[in-house]
């Protein structure tokens, strides 16, 4: 699967986040601005003096922007628990994914894919009974189909209450559980960990599971493979950032990091090849 991102995606990001103009970019990093635009449309930065200028100006880390830009990385390709199933969907031709976690017959679905009916189907076919609903973040491609969800079984629905208003259709309220970072559920015998990680949106959330032998977090659009999502709205950048470093890759290396567009990744391939890592 190719990374969610390319290095136009992370320019753009960067500068938006940063609240800088293309021409604020252009007379710190030396560059052009129609070189800049350029590469931000897409077109292909020609050396890597310009990377080292555009990350110095946009304070990110040189060498995995290289990677991304020349060297095509992707992460390692991860196995995935068992315990877990991916749902596909996609929104306008736009691909997005979400997980359903279970153990013991029990199941939790960790945001629905823009796809409730794969979910529900996947659901049915494992004989699971669903006990919660875990949002990472209230935005369409993510918490569409809540309401079909909650058809086949009505269930607490997981969300951070800064993210509420951005749900197109609203569970009753007794339904909706705004849970305390730290706070866990339970799925048979595993337990789910909310971690507050605001920043993609007010109200952002992962969901960690502390498995001896492949311990996971669900990331949403906090963190891409070499990459994080939009900050939205812009102004959440720095808390982005600090969401990023200081939440999930404090994380143990080995978390697969289970994210809502593009490949998995690991905490350290992401601490190695994320251009963000460890910048604020």
């Amino acid at each position: 699967m190719p990374l969610e991102d390319e290095f136009c995606d992370i320019l753009k990001k960067a500068r938006i986040g940063q609240g800088l103009s293309v021409g604020d970019v252009s007379g710190m990093a030396g560059l052009s601005g129609a070189d800049i635009s350029a590469m931000e449309r897409g077109e292909q930065v020609r050396d890597r003096a310009a990377v080292q200028a555009l990350a110095e100006a946009l304070r990110l880390r040189a060498e995995p922007l290289a990677q991304i830009a020349f060297d095509k990385w992707v992460p390692m390709t991860q196995n995935q628990p068992e315990w877990i199933q991916t749902v596909y969907g996609s929104i306008g031709g736009y691909g997005v994914q979400g997980y359903i976690v279970y153990d013991e017959g029990d199941a939790v679905v960790i945001d629905t894919a823009y796809n409730a009916p794969a979910m529900i189907k996947v659901l049915d076919k494992h004989k699971l009974r669903l006990v919660g609903i875990c949002l990472t973040h209230g935005h369409a491609d993510h918490a569409e189909g809540i309401d079909r969800l909650l058809e086949h079984r009505e269930v607490p629905v997981y969300l951070g209450p800064e993210d509420i208003e951005l749900l197109a259709w609203r569970p009753r309220a007794e339904l909706l559980a705004a849970p305390a970072d730290g706070h866990s559920l339970r799925v048979g015998h595993r337990s789910i960990h909310c971690l507050a990680t605001p920043g993609h949106t007010p109200g952002g959330i992962c969901y960690r599971v502390d498995d001896l032998s492949q311990p996971v977090c669900f990331v949403g659009d906090t963190l891409f493979a070499g990459s994080i999502g939009r900050s939205n709205p812009s102004n959440l950048y720095v808390t982005h950032l600090r969401s990023v470093n200081h939440r999930v890759l404090a994380l143990g290396p080995d978390y697969r990091l289970l994210p809502g567009h593009g490949p998995a990744t690991t905490v350290a391939e992401e601490r190695n090849h994320n251009p963000f890592a460890a910048v604020e």
